[in-house]
C-alpha cells in the first residue's frame, strides 16, 4: 500500500469524537442527520460541531429521503462542506441539492450486485459512496461487499468505499480497490456514536500509510486532508 488515501469518519455524535478524529488527520466527518439511525446526531451537536470543525477538515451532513427544502434549511442553518444523500434521492434531486446548497454532494448506494454499481453511473455528483445492503439498514451495518464487483466500474467520478471497514480489513480494502476515500463508521466504534480512540489511530495510520498494516510513501507522507480531485469544483 503505497501514499495517502483519505479517510471520512463517520457517525459522530460527540465533540470529543470529532476533535479526535480531526486531530489525528482525517479528511471528513459525517454527521448522521436520520432518525433511523443509532448514530444520529441531532441538529443542536452538528451545528457545534461543524461550527468548531468546519475550518480543519470537510463536514459532511448524511442524510436518507430528505426532501429538497429540508436540506436547503439545514444547509443554510449549518455549514456543511459535503452532504451524503443515502436514500432513493435521484441525479436531478442530487443536482438540485448541490445548486440550493452550494454543498458538493456525495451520492451512496447500496451494492447487492453489478446492477448497483452501474446505476450509479447516471450521478454526475462530485463523489459516489458504495457501502453494503444490508436489509432495513443505511449504511453503518459493519458489512463488507464483494469488492470484485468494482472490476465493471466505468465512472470516473472519485469512489468513496465504505461498508464495514475497521482497521482490521482497511489494508486489504486499499490494496484491492484503491479507491480516492475511505468510510467508516461502526468499525471504529466502542457503541453506536461512540468511538473508539484506538480504532480511530489506528484505522487514520493504516489509511496514511504509517499504520501497522502499511508504510508511508517513499515520496513522503502527504496530509490526510489533501485538496479533492482537480476540477471537482462545488456544483452551485
Amino acid at each position: 500500500m503505497a501514499g495517502v488515501t483519505r479517510a471520512k469518519i463517520c457517525g459522530i455524535t460527540r465533540h470529543e469524537d470529532a476533535e479526535l478524529a480531526v486531530e489525528l488527520g482525517a479528511w471528513a466527518i459525517g454527521l448522521i442527520r436520520w432518525d433511523g439511525s443509532p448514530r444520529a446526531a441531532d441538529a443542536e451537536t452538528a451545528a457545534g460541531v461543524v461550527g468548531a470543525q468546519r475550518r480543519r477538515v470537510a463536514c459532511v451532513g448524511v442524510f436518507v429521503n430528505a426532501t429538497l427544502e429540508e436540506l436547503a434549511r439545514e444547509a443554510d442553518q449549518i455549514p456543511y462542506s459535503h452532504l451524503q444523500l443515502h436514500g432513493d434521492e435521484g441525479p436531478a434531486f442530487c443536482s438540485e441539492a448541490a445548486r440550493r446548497t452550494g454543498c458538493k454532494i456525495i451520492k451512496a448506494a447500496r451494492v447487492a450486485g453489478p446492477g448497483d454499481i452501474r446505476d450509479l453511473e447516471r450521478f454526475h455528483t462530485d463523489f459516489h459512496l458504495l457501502d453494503a445492503a444490508a436489509a432495513g439498514l443505511r449504511g453503518g451495518s459493519g458489512q463488507t461487499w464483494e469488492w470484485g464487483l468494482l472490476d465493471g466500474r466505468r465512472s470516473k467520478t472519485p469512489l468513496i468505499l465504505s461498508g464495514g471497514l475497521g482497521p482490521d480489513n482497511l489494508a486489504e480494502a486499499i490494496a484491492d480497490v484503491d479507491p480516492w476515500a475511505v468510510d467508516t463508521a461502526s468499525g471504529t466504534e466502542l457503541e453506536p456514536g461512540i468511538k473508539d480512540p484506538e480504532k480511530v489511530r489506528r484505522f487514520l495510520e493504516i489509511a496514511a500509510g504509517r499504520g501497522e498494516a502499511g508504510e508511508a510513501s517513499a515520496g513522503g507522507e502527504a496530509s490526510g486532508r489533501d485538496s479533492e480531485p482537480p476540477g471537482e469544483a462545488v456544483v452551485a
